[in-house]
């Protein structure tokens, strides 16, 4: 078979003779200049294809092609044939803003593929024609020869058939926390991705070591290409408030058109001639359409946008606000999402002595055991630790930026192994410096670490003697070690049980998740030490101690996971990371019991997707997960009806952010590709963001279900009041210009008060809403309805009552319009709360309110008394006596509602 052309093979199944064989490569030579060529025309160049978005014409046409704008529009057009100009003109202007905002918050939807391809674009030292030369990622070929060196990004997916002490951080593919050492060995063909040792794939990173491999896959066909093409086949979903806005929208024109048709057909019955029904259904279908409602939206969602941006999360796309407020599950990553992503010390078990370490990531905050002087053997595990390392601990100093960063903790960076790094932090919060050390104690020879030897071994020069330290598995270390080191430092005979006792330390510290670190030393009788080698360990070494390290929890998460599940919502931790690590964070965060337990990506494999969809409820931690499963685990919740929000940082994750409903990129760790698939980011990578992110979506949700309940009786109230004229063989009381006077007005200062109300106090006491609820519930249907009844009786009770004192049409009207917008404003109040009274959520807890009320008794009052406005409204002044009787309509109306309230939340009780 000719591999020129490679499909997906299992590359690490394959020995690297044969892999070059296939792919026609030599290890010594590299590819001849006109063999590129060929396969350059054959492959193409190593980029991922990026798939074409919606040019910015387009994405702005769609944003009028919604339910709701088009209502809007509909209530534009109908002005316009009235021949209301200006009045035509403020709906259209308003639907341009609604889309102007949409546009810009939606505008770098498309930018996932972009950040995919940067990701792997750098330069890279390639073989060619027997030559080393340096040249850009993108002019690979599948059968190039790559060198790779400590801190090369890979160019592309790499069978390695040369490691020397190669290790790699592959985190943003795999989800593995911790660096992965390196090797050419075949492995069995069911390995998983992350335990693929013998590839470098495209997009990680090596740290330590050299090596070198043959290119197996480019551009597409790399690992990252295959994430890519997940991230243009998930498709961009609906959220639940725009699903349910174009419902509701749906049912709202139908009834509207219903409403109009049956008004004309009443007035034609009734021998009216056709042109006034006409203008009747017209009056009725401007007065029944909430022209404030798609601006309200967009507002009251804006106003969510930053108030989320206050409190550390930024929005992408504006109907994301909302989505958070219906999540019922949240499926997070666990590195650098419930985690810190630094490695850290938490235990050391030295002489005997088991000693905890308090801190959390790289910041030399914290203290060893109870923060007394080191010494004994305690000191030399530490020092060892230091001694035998290859990282280095920096300090970023930002200034006032820094002062911010300190108190995250994170202006702390490791530069090498983060298992080293771990080593230097704990050695830090003892008192050791390791500068202060490597100049007291210089390295004169080393071992370095190697995967098969599983450990590293340094020579220092001590106070003129030799002595050397070793760090690694312990199962390496220990069975070579003939003595120990006791409490004080001394050395003692290592006997069987001492060796029982260490082991049992060991499984301790794995069974809570810890990665665990032997640390030994050779000593001599002589002032010299032979040159280190492979059997310098067989000497019999001094066994020192253990050191327990993890990736820990980020100290708000356990908090944060606790509110979720009071709000009713279940968190589930899906991760890259071992099964033993993911199921000990897991229980530190409370997301699983004690007895729980994770599934992992190969059983995940073997489930078919209806089996899929019950493990998915079932179950709360899956580990050792490729970015496929993450996908199928996400779609399989979302088919048992569940609103998925998403968490990661890595590319590994971006297939997912974008499937899930609500997709949440960390923005400090997280990577180009996972933000740009995401929907919202969090600017501090804290899981405790999302818990306030939640309360915020839902105060939205709460303020855009009261503005609806608060502006639809004005609509249904308007065109009962005209339907009702018609039947009843009457002159409108309201016209079609006073209709759009009173809907635009009272939408802009009344209602759209409501977007400032404050978030409930119980809030997060809720159930989620489920996705198939209804935007109103019965009892708020029932509470719209009897208000439209009541401005129905008001405003037709007062306008004939006006008619039959013999006063002028003009002025029966303005009563009837002020009725209107009196009822409204007293109806405002009962709406800041829909199941409590106005004095519950304090009258001044919400000052728009009170500044919206005043300029709307402004305005009303120079529409009634101003000349000018009488003569284009067709108002005229009232008298004391009228507003009396309006102002009295408008109390009985907010009594109505609240003693409504109170026999519901009675009922409630009972």
């Amino acid at each position: 078979m000719n591999e020129r052309s490679p499909e997906r093979v299992a590359w690490h199944f394959i020995a690297a003779d044969e892999a070059a064989t296939r792919l026609q490569a030599s290890y010594d030579e590299g590819l001849a200049a006109g063999e590129v060529l060929d396969r350059r025309a054959l492959h193409g160049e190593n980029r991922i294809t990026q798939k074409p978005g919606k040019g910015a014409l387009l994405r702005f046409a769609l944003q009028f092609v919604q339910p709701l704008v088009l209502v809007l529009l509909v209530a534009g057009v109908v002005t316009a044939v009235l021949g209301e100009w200006v009045d035509s003109g403020v709906i259209f202007g308003v639907t341009l803003i609604n889309a102007v905002i949409g546009f810009i918050q939606e505008g770098r939807a498309e930018d996932a593929l972009a950040a995919l391809a940067r990701s792997v674009s750098s330069e890279v030292t390639v073989l060619r024609d027997g030559c080393k030369q340096r040249l850009p990622s993108t002019e690979l070929v599948p059968g190039d020869v790559v060198l790779l060196a400590a801190g090369d990004k890979v160019p592309a997916d790499l069978r390695l058939f040369r490691a020397k002490d190669l290790q790699a951080i592959e985190s943003a593919l795999t989800g593995e926390s911790t660096a992965v050492a390196k090797h050419g060995e075949v492995l069995p063909e069911a390995t998983v991705l992350a335990d693929r040792c013998n590839m470098a794939y495209a997009g990680t990173v090596m740290i330590t070591g050299r090596g070198a491999g043959v290119v197996v896959a480019t551009g597409d066909r790399t690992e990252t290409g295959r994430i890519s093409q997940l991230i243009a086949e998930a498709p961009d979903l609906t959220t639940p408030l725009t699903r349910k806005m174009a419902v509701f929208s749906n049912w709202l024109l139908i009834a509207i058109g219903l409403l109009a048709v049956l008004t004309f057909i009443v007035g034609m019955w009734r021998g009216s001639s056709a042109f006034e029904m006409f203008m009747a259904a017209v009056a009725l279908a401007v007065g029944a359409i909430p022209e404030g409602l798609p601006a309200a939206m967009t507002i009251t969602l804006a106003i969510g946008v930053a108030r989320m941006a206050k409190r550390r999360a930024i929005i992408r796309k504006l109907p994301a606000v909302e989505t958070l407020g219906s999540t019922t599950i949240i499926c997070s990553d666990k590195t650098g999402t419930l985690t810190e992503n630094q490695m850290t010390v938490r235990e050391l078990y030295a002489g005997g002595v088991q000693t905890t370490v308090s801190g959390s990531g790289y910041a030399p905050e914290g203290k060893v055991g109870d923060g007394a002087e080191i010494a004994g053997a305690l000191r030399e595990c530490l020092l060892a630790g230091v001694l035998c390392n290859d990282a280095a601990l920096s300090e970023d100093d930002t200034g006032s930026e820094g002062k911010d960063l300190r108190e995250h903790g994170e202006q702390w960076t490791i530069v090498g192994d983060p298992t080293e790094g771990a080593l230097i932090v704990v050695a830090r919060k003892a008192g050791l410096d390791e500068a202060a050390l490597h100049k007291s104690f210089p390295r004169r020879d080393e071992i370095p670490f190697d995967s098969t030897r599983q450990y590293m071994a340094t020579a220092h020069e001590i106070e003129g003697q030799r002595l050397a330290y070793f760090k690694g598995a312990l199962e390496q270390l220990l069975p070579r070690s003939q003595q120990m080191l006791d409490a004080s430092g001394q050395p003692v005979a290592l006997r069987p049980e001492e060796i029982a006792e260490i082991e049992n330390a060991a499984r301790a510290m794995a069974k809570e998740g810890l990665r665990v670190l032997a640390i030994a030393r050779l000593t001599t009788t002589t002032n010299t030490l032979p040159a280190l080698d492979e059997h310098s360990a067989d000497a019999g070494l001094e066994f020192i101690g253990l050191v327990g390290m993890i990736d820990p929890p980020r100290p708000k998460a356990i908090a944060a996971v606790a509110t979720c599940h009071a709000a009713g919502i279940t968190v589930k931790m899906i991760t890259g990371d071992h099964a033993v690590t993911a199921l000990s964070i897991a229980r530190k965060l409370e997301i699983i019991k004690e007895g729980e337990t994770a599934l992992t990506g190969v059983e995940l494999a073997a489930f078919d997707d209806q089996e899929l969809r019950r493990v998915a409820t079932e179950v709360n931690v899956f580990a050792r997960v490729e970015p496929e499963q993450k996908l199928r685990l996400v779609r399989a919740l979302q088919a048992n009806g569940e609103v998925v929000a998403m968490t990661g940082d890595g590319v590994n994750d971006a297939p997912a952010l974008k499937q899930a409903d609500i997709g949440i990129a960390m923005g400090q760790a997280g990577t180009e590709v996972a933000k740009d698939a995401a929907d919202m980011v969090l600017t501090d990578d804290d899981f405790a963001a999302i818990e306030a992110a939640v309360e915020e979506g839902r105060g939205v949700y709460d303020n855009l279900v009261k503005f609806i309940t608060w502006t639809l009786p004005t609509n249904f109230g308007e065109g009962l009041v005209i339907l009702a004229a018609v039947v009843a063989g009457a002159t409108l009381p309201i016209t079609p210009l006073q209709i759009l006077w009173i809907n635009m007005t009272t939408a802009v200062f009344l209602g759209l008060m409501l977007a400032f109300e404050p978030i409930e106090a119980n809030v997060m006491q809720r159930r989620p809403r489920r996705p198939g609820t209804p935007i109103l519930d019965s009892a708020l249907v029932w509470r719209i309805v009897l208000v439209s009844l009541l401005l129905l009786a008001g405003a037709f009770g007062l306008f004939l009552r006006e008619l039959s004192l013999g006063n002028p049409l003009a002025e029966a009207r303005t009563v009837a319009l002020n009725v209107f917008v009196v009822v409204e404003a007293m109806y405002l109040f009962n709406c800041r709360s829909l199941t409590r009274s106005a004095l519950h959520v304090g009258l001044f807890s919400n000052p728009a309110i009170w500044y919206g009320v005043l300029t709307m008794a402004v305005l009303q009052a120079l529409l009634t008394y101003l000349p000018l406005l009488n003569r284009l409204f067709a108002t005229a002044p009232i008298g004391l006596r009228q507003w009396l009787e309006i102002a009295a309509v408008g109390l009985f109306a907010y009594i109505v509602v609240g003693i409504e309230k109170r026999l519901r939340e009675a009922r409630q009780a009972h």
